[in-house]
């Protein structure tokens, strides 16, 4: 467990440089080019009297740094989502696997615990701090030391409780950047209004280019963060929801295949 906690530490700050760079890179060759060319087309037109109306491009919408961060956070996320997704997904392999052989109708022995639990112990180590494995275990040896049906039920239950709280604290962090994306967008917001209020003086004598580019920041920053927070909201429900069945058919599993076949004599 301690491995994959490390393990998993590094994948998420690998995961944040990656997204940095990459988010960055795109900005810089592709975005913020695009969106000055588009901005110099517009001033140029203004400056010689023509009409026209400002085009609302996508490069301009997402050009200023309040949306960058933005879509460095994003991508930062669902890395982290899709990471616990995939090993939610493996979990949900081993359900289709027989890891207790016990027949219809059999019956499972205090004594038949150590030749149960074999073929569990011999899984790979990867695979053996799986949910269902542990639960499997615990409820095996819990058998064997205790002779009692309600103790496996209350052993199992209790690894099943354990591991939703621990999956649940584990999407802390990804709670958090859904949280901190629309902050950033009110931050765009206030810095957007801050400029537009400083450059009133200039719209009180007919240029208005400033204050207007200045609120486009505004309101540009915080619909980006929106609609990211959105459908990160979305995601993380989905991923909720996927381990949330895990933990529920892992519970189903440890019933139908070992629970009901229990037998004091």
């Amino acid at each position: 467990m301690r491995n994959n906690t490390s393990s998993e530490f590094l994948y998420q700050l690998f995961a944040l440089i990656l997204a940095l760079i990459l988010v960055h890179t795109v900005y810089v060759t592709l975005i913020r080019p695009n969106a000055d060319a588009i901005l110099q087309q517009q001033l140029a037109r203004e400056a010689a009297g023509e009409p026209y109306v400002a085009e609302r491009s996508f490069y301009i919408v997402v050009k200023d740094y309040e949306q960058e961060s933005c879509f460095v956070l994003m991508l930062w996320a669902c890395a982290i989502m899709g990471y616990k997704a995939r090993r939610s997904l493996d979990e949900r392999q081993l359900l289709t696997q027989p890891l207790v052989a016990v027949g219809e109708g059999g019956r499972v022995l205090p004594e038949d615990v150590r030749q149960l639990s074999r073929p569990i112990q011999a899984l790979p180590d990867s695979q053996r701090g799986y949910l269902l494995p542990r639960a499997l275990l615990a409820a095996l040896q819990r058998f064997g030391s205790t002779r009692n049906i309600q103790d496996v039920s209350s052993a199992v239950g209790e690894v099943l409780d354990t591991e939703s709280d621990r999956l649940d604290s584990e999407l802390s962090m990804v709670r958090y950047i859904a949280w901190a994306i629309p902050s950033i967008g009110f931050i765009g917001t206030v810095r957007g209004i801050g400029e537009a209020l400083s450059q009133a003086y200039k719209a009180v004598q007919g240029d208005i280019a400033g204050v207007t580019a200045s609120l486009g920041v505004a309101f540009n920053s915080t619909f980006i963060a929106l609609v990211i927070s959105i459908v990160l909201m979305f995601m993380l429900h989905q991923l909720q929801l996927l381990q949330e069945r895990l933990v529920l058919d892992t519970h189903s599993y440890c019933d139908s295949n070992l629970l009901r076949h229990l037998k004091t004599d």
